[in-house]
């Protein structure tokens, strides 16, 4: 028995290691954290598309929260369109503080959090039981 939690506990470790992020990334400095920063919002917004089911809620760095789809998406900037109103803003990258998007459901999402956990543990289970 305890050669089994043994085996579990070691699997655990080397999945936490394998997921470890390089320590390297903290000393980036501001502009080019931000500038990442607007990569990855470019590349959600290039994910979830354009059109009414490309459903937005975008909060700028001053503030100012949009809710509607993603008009149109382009390389410096993309459109969010009220659903209601019909008007459109256009919003460079680097404005954007925080974007949530309609991409997967909840379900989908905890379902591939389960998925995440239970794996490993499957594959540490496995290798416990060939012993």
């Amino acid at each position: 028995m305890l050669k089994k939690i043994l085996s579990l506990a070691l699997a655990g470790a080397f999945v936490a290691a394998a997921s470890a992020q390089p320590a390297s990334a903290a000393t980036l400095g501001r502009a080019e954290k931000e500038a990442q920063f607007a990569e990855k919002v470019k590349a959600g917004i290039a994910q979830l598309g354009t059109g009414t089911e490309a459903r937005v809620e975008v909060k700028l760095r001053d503030k100012t929260k949009l809710k509607g789809y993603v008009g149109e998406a382009g390389a410096e900037q993309f459109t969010v369109v009220d659903a209601k109103t019909g008007a459109a803003t256009v919003v460079a990258y680097p404005q954007v503080q925080q974007v949530k998007g309609n991409n997967l459901s909840k379900g989908a999402k905890i379902a591939i959090g389960v998925g995440v956990i239970l794996i490993p543990i499957l594959v540490a289970v496995f290798f416990a039981a060939q012993d």
